[in-house]
């Protein structure tokens, strides 16, 4: 089963949001990762004063809707509308991962490409040639429970 749902990005006030969505939705936060919780990697280097900022958060919505987002950490550059959301799409192969990958990326920008990741997805994101952020990920683990 492949699964779409929204991201949102944050210019480092991605955890007073996601409280406030909490407030309206109900519910607990499925993961709440930041900055800091990243291993170190000299491509992604982390910065002292974004170290508590959000990498990464989860909320369900419902059993078929998550809405996820995070901080821009530093990366990516300014954060204007337009550009505060990704489509994410779960697949339930990695071959299915690198085949939209694949097809959506043609004629557009590699933002980071496919690969393993130190938080266990094989994960890349994208913009396509109409301007539109898309992440494109596969957990093993999940797709065999």
């Amino acid at each position: 089963m492949t699964t779409l749902n929204t991201y949102l990005t944050f210019e480092g006030n991605c955890e007073n949001a996601f409280n406030f969505y909490r407030s309206v939705f109900g519910g607990e936060f499925a993961h709440v990762g930041r900055f800091s919780d990243m291993l170190d990697d000299p491509n992604y280097p982390v910065a002292d004063e974004v170290r508590n900022q959000i990498m990464h958060i989860s909320l369900p919505i419902s059993k078929e809707c998550v809405l996820m987002g995070s901080d821009t950490g530093g990366h990516g550059g300014p954060l204007t509308f337009g550009n505060n959301f990704s489509i994410s799409i779960s697949t339930d192969s990695k071959e299915k991962a690198d085949t939209f990958f694949e097809k959506l990326s043609a004629d557009g920008k590699v933002t980071m490409p496919m690969d393993n990741t130190f938080w266990g997805d094989y994960f890349g994101m994208l913009t396509d040639k109409f301007g539109i952020n898309w992440m494109i990920g596969f957990n093993e683990a999940a797709s065999q429970s």
